[in-house]
């Protein structure tokens, strides 16, 4: 069934339904950047919970923040969705509740195709998360030798 959330717009940016969301931004543009009650997501996060990129870019057009950040940060990672979000001036250093980056979380899923870009965007590699662990610390542990490389080089 997915997540169910307190705000519409928020259920409808998940759910992937552009018309909804425009709607709800037709009725108040402050639903813009509501944070839901439960988890603190926003309609831009929930589309990129989900991969949804005509919705983010739909919502970076009407300039969504961002930076706003919810109480637990994880989202699918694909190369377009990192990239509008990078040119919308997301933070690449922003850590959520466990300390971890969009780095840390894209070395865990061995995503070797965001990883250049989070570090070209200036990702911070020395950055520790809650278990004491730099994204190369986490390529080390999960024996990740692509990875390991492509972060030594920088």
């Amino acid at each position: 069934m997915g997540i169910l959330y307190s705000e519409p717009i928020c259920q409808a940016a998940y759910n992937n339904d552009l018309n909804e969301v425009q709607l709800f931004l037709e009725e108040d543009s402050n639903n813009l950047n509501i944070q839901d009650s439960f988890g603190g997501d926003t309609p831009l996060i929930c589309a990129c919970r989900q991969g949804h990129n005509r919705i983010v870019s739909f919502l970076l057009k009407r300039n969504a923040d961002v930076n706003i950040q919810n109480n637990v940060s994880k989202s699918k990672q694909n190369e377009n969705l990192i990239k509008m979000l990078l040119r919308a001036g997301a933070d690449v250093n922003a850590t959520d509740n466990s300390g971890r980056t969009a780095l840390h979380y894209a070395c865990e899923m061995k995503n070797q195709s965001i990883i250049p870009l989070l570090v070209e965007a200036g990702a911070d590699l020395s950055i520790k998360n809650k278990d004491d662990e730099t994204p190369l610390d986490i390529a080390r542990r999960l024996k990740f030798i692509d990875i390991e490389t492509i972060l030594k080089k920088e």
